[in-house]
C-alpha cells in the first residue's frame, strides 16, 4: 500500500513517527502551514517559519525517505490578528519556491470579515501564483463555514478543481461534490473523522476527487490514519486499486497542478561525523 498523506503538520512531530510512517507505506507528504497553538507576535516569525517548511522539514523527511511538499498561506485563526496582517505581504515570494505546491490552510476559523478579507487576498494570490487551494473549514459551525467558503471560491473566478476544501464531515460532502471542488477529510483519534465513517463516505459518495488525511498535529493525533482508513476499506470489500487511488493517486492529480510536484525517491540518509543531522562549521 503505498500512501501520499496531503494533510499532515510534521513540524510538531517526531522523526519515529516519520520512521514508522515509512514503515506503513507513507512516500509523500503535504504540510500546510497553520497555527502553532501559541498567538505569533510579528511576521518575523512566519518568516522563520515557512523558512523552516522549504529547508528543515524536506531535509528531516528525507532521511527517512519521505517526499516532504508545503503549502503557505497566513491561516485562518491568526487573520484575526493585526499584528500577523503584514504577513500577506511575505507571501508572494514564498508562493514562488519550488517546494511550494498549494496556497493554505486559508479559509475561516470564527468566519469574521478579517477572515472575509484574507481569504479572499489568499485566492486571489493563487490565481496570480498559479498554484491550488487548500481551504480550511471552521470546526464550529461546519455547514454554515463551509457554504460560505464555496460562495468566497466562486466570487474569486478559481476553477474548482483546483480548490481542496478541507476536513470535511457528513454533512458537508454533499454540497462540496455538487461544486466541483476536490473533498478533504481528517481522520483522528478522537474528533473530526474515524476509519468507519471514512469509508461509509467513499461507499456513498465513490472515490473520486477524495483525499485522506492525518493531519497530525500537537493535539492527539495519529500519523498512522491514512494507513488504517486503507486497511478499513479493504476489510469492507474495497479493491487495492480503490485503495490506491484514494492514498495515492488522488493527492497526487491535486497537487501535480502546482507544476512543483517532486515524487522521486527520496535521497538516502547520510551521517554527518556520527550524527544524522549535518551542524554548522
Amino acid at each position: 500500500m503505498r500512501i501520499f498523506d496531503p494533510h499532515i503538520h510534521m513540524t510538531s512531530r517526531t522523526t519515529d513517527d516519520y520512521e514508522r510512517m515509512y514503515e506503513a507505506g507513507v512516500r509523500a507528504v503535504v504540510e500546510p502551514s497553520f497555527w502553532l497553538g501559541q498567538p505569533r507576535t510579528s511576521p518575523d516569525t512566519f518568516a522563520d517559519y515557512f523558512d523552516s517548511l522549504l529547508g528543515w522539514e524536506p531535509y528531516r523527511a528525507a532521511q527517512f525517505g519521505i517526499r516532504h511538499h508545503c503549502t503557505i498561506a497566513l491561516n485562518p485563526k491568526e487573520a484575526n490578528d493585526p499584528r500577523c496582517r503584514p504577513v500577506l505581504d511575505l507571501l508572494p515570494r514564498y508562493l514562488a519556491k519550488d517546494g511550494v505546491v498549494a496556497v493554505g490552510e486559508v479559509g475561516y476559523d470564527s468566519m469574521t470579515p478579517e477572515e472575509d478579507e484574507v481569504f479572499a487576498a489568499q485566492l486571489a494570490m493563487a490565481i496570480v501564483a498559479g498554484l491550488p487551494v487548500m481551504v480550511h473549514t471552521p470546526h464550529r459551525d461546519k455547514a454554515a463555514g463551509t457554504r460560505r467558503s464555496l460562495d468566497v471560491v466562486r466570487a474569486s473566478g478559481l476553477e474548482p478543481g483546483r480548490v481542496l476544501i478541507d476536513h470535511l464531515n457528513e454533512t458537508t460532502v454533499a454540497m462540496v461534490r455538487e461544486s466541483g471542488c476536490w473533498t478533504g477529510f481528517s481522520v483522528y483519534p478522537d474528533t473530526k473523522m474515524d476509519e468507519d465513517r471514512m469509508v461509509m463516505i467513499l461507499k456513498e459518495h465513490g472515490t473520486e476527487r477524495v483525499l485522506v488525511n492525518s493531519a497530525a498535529d500537537w493535539g492527539r493525533s495519529d500519523p498512522l490514519k491514512t494507513r488504517r482508513v486503507g486497511a478499513a476499506m479493504l476489510a469492507a470489500g474495497f479493491t487495492e486499486d480503490e485503495v490506491d487511488t484514494v492514498l495515492w493517486r488522488n493527492p497526487v492529480a491535486f497537487y501535480a497542478q502546482s507544476g512543483r510536484l517532486d515524487l522521486d525517491d527520496a535521497p538516502a540518509a547520510a551521517f554527518h561525523a556520527g550524527n544524522t543531522i549535518e551542524r554548522g562549521g
